[in-house]
């Protein structure tokens, strides 16, 4: 048997298909569908260079790597490399095969720094290890249990302040991206980044078909979004009678931040608490998050809501020349 490395054709379903088989099954805490592969294929940036392979097993799709540079960091130059395998195809250098022909490509589109999401897991260590990679930092992946688990109860806002949902902002998302870019300037990471493109952010992040603009909240004060919880799901906000038909089930807070001038007044658990109750209420049952092991402020909350510990990861990096 032998295993091949080409390119990801977006536009064949089978392909889109064994992707996304690939990542629930190596990565299940983070939201994939064939259509949110296509769609990051054809939508990022071209500063990005961004580049999906997979690893074909006698037309079978056994491993998958995103490749791209970070476009958007103030230091040029930092490569982002992740691969998994099919759990049950390892052993069969697909891995090897993905991170040769994904170090290849960023090499010739400039990349000095290489930086790769690897499970915390002996095996997947050593892997790393072995292609040269140093380990770096940890986050942590969470899970809570909608359907069976009990929510904080939803609270009145404090004087001043209006919930609202992100479906409000559709004339004009630009006060949620300013917003957005401000929380994510201050996330731990390897990578300094600075967000100022606005058109790249509505072609990545609003019009992305994972997010929801129903299920994202809110907090707003005196005009302005002051915080806010925004929402990924795998099938959309739908009704009860759809999600028992096959519609997604799987909710995942992708950021949750507030603005520097309004932080300390409690106002992000407030808007992740008001999505939560509404995915819960149209049918969702699983809810996932993230958190850098560090962002003490973060784990706080999402151990208010409930949230478990459900995988670890850890950033490796590599120096290129």
């Amino acid at each position: 048997m032998t295993v091949i490395v080409r390119d990801l054709r977006p536009d064949v379903l089978a392909d889109t298909e064994g992707f996304a088989r690939v990542r629930r099954l190596a990565l299940p805490f983070i939201l994939f569908t064939p259509e949110s592969i296509a769609y990051d294929a054809a939508h990022m940036h071209p500063d990005a260079h961004y580049r999906p392979l997979v690893a074909e097993e006698d037309g079978e799709i056994i491993g998958t790597a995103q490749v791209h540079l970070a476009h958007e960091s103030r230091e040029p130059g930092q490569g982002s490399l992740n691969v998994y395998v099919h759990p049950e195809r390892t052993g069969r250098g697909a891995g090897s095969l993905l991170v040769r022909a994904g170090e290849e490509h960023l090499a010739s589109v400039g990349a000095t720094r290489l930086l790769s999401w690897v499970l915390d897991e002996p095996g997947n260590r050593a892997f790393a290890e072995r292609h040269g990679y140093q380990g770096s930092r940890s986050a942590h992946f969470l899970r809570l249990d909608l359907a069976n688990g009990t929510l904080p109860p939803l609270q009145d806002p404090p004087p001043g302040v209006e919930l609202r949902t992100g479906a409000e902002f559709a004339d004009d998302p630009r006060p949620l991206f300013e917003l957005d870019a401000e929380s994510m300037s201050d996330e731990p990471s390897d990578i300094a980044y600075e967000y100022t493109d606005y058109e790249a952010w509505l072609e990545e992040t609003w019009r992305h078909p994972l997010f929801s603009p129903e299920l994202t909240s809110v907090a707003v004060v005196d005009g302005r979004p002051a915080a806010f919880s925004a929402a990924r799901t795998d099938g959309g906000t739908l009704p009860h009678s759809r999600l028992r038909s096959g519609g997604g089930t799987r909710y995942g807070t992708v950021m949750t931040g507030t603005a520097r001038a309004f932080r300390g007044r409690g106002l992000a658990k407030l808007a992740k608490n008001h999505s939560l109750h509404r995915a819960r209420a149209a049918g969702f049952t699983e809810a996932f998050t993230g958190n850098d092991a560090g962002n003490g402020p973060m784990i706080a909350i999402n151990n208010w809501f409930g949230y478990e510990i459900c995988g670890t990861e850890v950033r490796y990096v590599r120096e290129l020349g």
